[in-house]
C-alpha cells in the first residue's frame, strides 16, 4: 500500500465517524514561570537503615538477597545465639516455678482463712511468688524484644531470626554466612522505599526566585516524575558553580536508579492564567504551530476540522498555554495526526 492510498483511507474512515477524536474545550489554567535543569536521583545518608543483631551469635541463614524488595517485619537472618538458649530455658523454668509457687500459696491462703496457719507464713509464700513473676516479666519483655513468642515457647531454642524494620531494598549483606556476630554489628543495609530525592542545578540567578514547596518535573523512563522542593542548600556545587535544590519524589516509583542524570524542569514564581489546551493537542503543519478546531457552519466538505494557528505563551507538565483560542472554544486534545494525515491528502489533490 503506497503512502497516498494510506492517506486516503485514513481521511475516508475518519470522516466516516468511524475514529472518534477525543474533545475538549479549552480552559483558563495557571502557570508559574519554567526553567530546564540538570539533575541527578540521589539519596540522603538517612535512607539506609542498618539492620543490627540484638545478640550475639552464629550467623546460620540468610533469607533474603541483595536488590530483594522486603516489607516490616520481614525475616533478613537466623541467628543461633547461646544467649537466646538460656534467656528461653531460663523462662520456661521460671514459669514452671511460679505455677508450683502458685499453687502452694493458693493451698496455704486456704489455710489461714481458715485459721490452721499464720499470716507470716502466707506472707513468705507471697513475696516468693511476687519475686518469681518479677523475674518471669522482665524475662518476657526481654524475649518479646527479639521476637520471641513467649505464649508458644515450650522448649528452649537458640534462634533468633533478624527482621526488617522498615520497607525498602536490600542494599547489602555485610557478614558472611557461619560466621560470629556480635550484639548491635551491622548484618545488612536497607534503602527504605519512596527515601529518594532529585538534586537539580539551579543557575545563580534563579537562586532569589524559588521557593520551598516549588514543583520539580523530571522525565524518567518517558515517564514523568513530578517532585517538590524540600532544600536549597546554602553552599554552591563546586563543580557546576550552582545553587544545588533538593526536591523530594513523594510518588511510588519502580526501579528509579540512584545516580543516574535526568532533565528536570522547575516551575517557580507566581502563577499567570491563560488559555490552555492539553499538550498533545499540538500539531506542527506548514511550518506553524496548529490546534484542529471544528469548522463553523455547514457544507459538503469532507472535512470537518481545520487547522487554527497559536502562539505559544508557556507550558507546564500537562497543558500549554497560547494565543489564538478563546476561552472554551471546542479543539481536538489528541491523535491529531489524522486530521493532519486527511489535510494532507486533500492537499495533494484527487488527480496527484
Amino acid at each position: 500500500m503506497n503512502k497516498l492510498l494510506l492517506i486516503t483511507l485514513l481521511g475516508g474512515v475518519l470522516f466516516a465517524n468511524e475514529i472518534k477524536l477525543p474533545i475538549q474545550n479549552t480552559k483558563m489554567h495557571a502557570f508559574k514561570k519554567s526553567i530546564e535543569l540538570n539533575a541527578k536521583v540521589i539519596q540522603l545518608s538517612n535512607a539506609q537503615q542498618a539492620i543490627t543483631s540484638l545478640v550475639s551469635g552464629h550467623l546460620e541463614k540468610y533469607f533474603v538477597k541483595p536488590a530483594q524488595n522486603v516489607k516490616k517485619g520481614d525475616k533478613i537472618a537466623l541467628i543461633e545465639s547461646i544467649k537466646v538458649s538460656k534467656m528461653s530455658a531460663d523462662y520456661i523454668a521460671l514459669k514452671k516455678q511460679l505455677e508450683s509457687v502458685s499453687k502452694n500459696y493458693d493451698s496455704i491462703k486456704k489455710l489461714y482463712e481458715k485459721g490452721m496457719t499464720s499470716m507470716q507464713k502466707l506472707n513468705v509464700e507471697a513475696i516468693k511468688k511476687s519475686e518469681i513473676s518479677a523475674k518471669l516479666n522482665a524475662l518476657q519483655s526481654q524475649l518479646q524484644t527479639l521476637g520471641i513468642a513467649t505464649n508458644s515457647l515450650k522448649k528452649a531454642t537458640a534462634n533468633f531470626y533478624l527482621r526488617s524494620h522498615s520497607s525498602g531494598r536490600v542494599a547489602a549483606l555485610l557478614k558472611p554466612l557461619h560466621s560470629s556476630v556480635n550484639t548491635d554489628e551491622r548484618v545488612a543495609s536497607i534503602v527504605k522505599n519512596q527515601a529518594y530525592y532529585v538534586k537539580s542545578y539551579l543557575p545563580i540567578e534563579y537562586a532569589t526566585k524559588v521557593r520551598l514547596g516549588d514543583k520539580i518535573v523530571i522525565n524518567y523512563a518517558n515517564t514523568e516524575i513530578v517532585t517538590h522542593v524540600t532544600q536549597i542548600m546554602p553552599k554552591l556545587d563546586e563543580k557546576t558553580q550552582r545553587v544545588v535544590v533538593l526536591s523530594s519524589v513523594d510518588q511510588k516509583v519502580k526501579n528509579l536508579f540512584i545516580d543516574i542524570y535526568v532533565k528536570s524542569t522547575l516551575y517557580f514564581g507566581d502563577a499567570k492564567r491563560y488559555v490552555a489546551i492539553k499538550k498533545s493537542a499540538l500539531s506542527f503543519f506548514n511550518n506553524e504551530w496548529v490546534v484542529f478546531v471544528p469548522k463553523k457552519g455547514e457544507g459538503n466538505d469532507e472535512l470537518p476540522f481545520i487547522p487554527q494557528v497559536v502562539e505559544i505563551i508557556t507550558q507546564d507538565d500537562e497543558y500549554v498555554g497560547v494565543k489564538g483560542l478563546n476561552q472554551g472554544q471546542e479543539y481536538v486534545s489528541g491523535e491529531s495526526y489524522y486530521v493532519k494525515s486527511a489535510l494532507l491528502k486533500s492537499s495533494l489533490g484527487d488527480g496527484d
